[in-house]
């Protein structure tokens, strides 16, 4: 069976299996040699009998061997795990972009479930989570001391059903819960609008339906726009995008370089690692491009955001990324079930790696958080007076009708861009960087 590369987050609530490292690693030197692993297979199964034999209660002996193996590949890194063939089908229908849960990707940071991202249009992202939050309690059990699969597992039921859970968040004073109804997630990879003269591609995941969706859309919008002359550039938001394949994100990255290494990968053994290089074509024609990225943007949204910042395709605003930079393989085992298994490091064209550092933004901007009074504030800010509001003001008798109609148009623009600037400062940040550079571009 064929081998699925993936570069994602760990821990999603469809599917993903984590444990917490129930069995020590086995220890095997030069100088023991392999007598020194048998020896400890023989202690693994001596373990094995006296516990189905002398334990209090009768053990489910599958159970026992799923936790062992998991146990065994969770002792390597977070992202590592066992998965049984259930889950190993979900993390199939994952790729393929429909699952069930409520939307949200998580890891495991101090007992404690962490949000790596919530998954635009989703149960969790309408309900308020957002990244960086804890998850401390399910439907008022703490979760502290379960493995995260253990975790996961109670998050997860019939679709429809409420769940209720207890959120730690920064800057907010005392844990509250959060109700959640639990659905049937069908993602869409890639959503695209028109921003007065800018194109904005939001990816929300790397999966299969990735690049045919980000084609379609950006060509449907610039022939919206009247054509790719008529647009002054492209956001790539991949704000609180956890990831997904490797391909997925290669195939993205291709899209806007002409030439050069998009992403290497580096395995154990010298054999195992692959470049991955971009061939020539441009879908946005050499228009400037902003990337945008925030600490929810994981691992596949990494490479993008790195692989055109470091051929300087594009200016990446936001915040630090995650952080993710290991490609984890999926491996077909026996009775249908799977191995995800960390075999190499990534690193971005220039060389780097951004493991644990995740990728920095040329221009760190921050999303401010909504104050409740914000809307009391802005309606505070009544119009100053101007020239056109005195009575018996003289005309201006310089403007044609056509300049006149200009002036209206680029004054609604502006002040349409304030009004996003209140919804989603850091994409008005963007297209303001776009603005100026198209405004650079006319003078020349």
């Amino acid at each position: 069976m064929k081998k699925l590369v993936l570069a994602t987050a760990v821990g999603i609530l469809f599917g993903a299996l984590v444990a917490t490292q129930i069995i020590k690693p086995l220890l095997a030197n030069e100088s023991d040699g392999k007598q020194s692993v048998y020896e400890q297979l023989d202690l693994f199964g001596d373990i094995f009998v006296r516990i189905q034999s002398q334990y209090v209660e009768e053990v489910d002996e599958e159970a026992l061997i799923e936790a062992a193996i998991n146990g065994m590949l969770t002792s390597l890194d977070p992202h590592s795990a066992y998965l049984p063939p259930d889950d190993a089908e979900q993390m199939r229908v994952q790729t393929r972009g429909e699952f069930g849960g409520l939307g949200i990707e998580v890891t495991q940071e101090e007992g404690f479930v962490k949000v790596v991202s919530p998954i635009d249009d989703t149960p969790a992202a309408e309900a308020g989570m957002v990244a960086g939050d804890f998850i401390t309690h399910v439907d008022g059990e703490s979760v502290l001391g379960l493995t995260l699969d253990e975790a996961v597992k109670r998050m997860r039921g019939p679709v429809g059903s409420e769940i209720v859970i207890t959120v730690v968040r920064e800057d907010e004073p005392e844990p509250f819960d959060v109700s959640i109804i639990r659905a049937t997630i069908k993602l869409t990879a890639v959503r695209s609008r028109l921003e007065g003269d800018t194109v904005v591609l939001r990816v929300t995941t790397f999966n299969d339906q990735t690049m045919p969706n980000l084609e379609t859309g950006l060509k449907e919008r610039i022939e919206e726009a009247g054509g790719i002359d008529a647009i002054n550039g492209i956001v790539l938001d991949l704000r609180n995008n956890p990831g997904g394949l490797l391909t997925g994100a290669v195939r993205v990255s291709d899209a806007f370089l002409e030439k050069g290494e998009i992403v290497s990968t580096r395995g154990r053994n010298v054999g195992q690692g692959e470049r991955f290089n971009a061939t020539a074509g441009d879908l946005a024609e050499g228009k400037p491009m902003v990337v945008l990225i925030n600490g929810g943007s994981a691992s596949a949204s990494e490479i993008v955001a790195g692989a055109l910042q470091d051929h300087r395709r594009a200016i990446v605003v936001g915040t630090n990324s995650f952080g993710k930079g290991s490609v984890q393989t999926v491996i077909p085992l026996q009775a249908q079930g799977a191995m995800r298994l960390t075999t190499a490091r990534y690193y971005t064209p220039s060389g780097r790696s951004i493991q644990s550092l995740g990728v920095s933004p040329d221009i760190i901007v921050e999303q401010p958080r909504t104050r409740p009074n914000d809307d009391e504030e802005e309606a505070s800010n009544v119009r100053t007076r101007s020239e056109d509001s005195l009575r018996g003001r003289l005309d201006n008798d310089s403007l044609s009708e056509d300049e006149r109609r200009q002036i209206e148009e680029d004054r609604a623009k502006a002040e349409a861009s304030a009004e996003l600037r209140n919804e989603d400062y850091q994409l008005a940040y963007a297209l303001d960087i776009l603005k100026g550079l198209s405004a650079i571009s006319y003078a020349d």
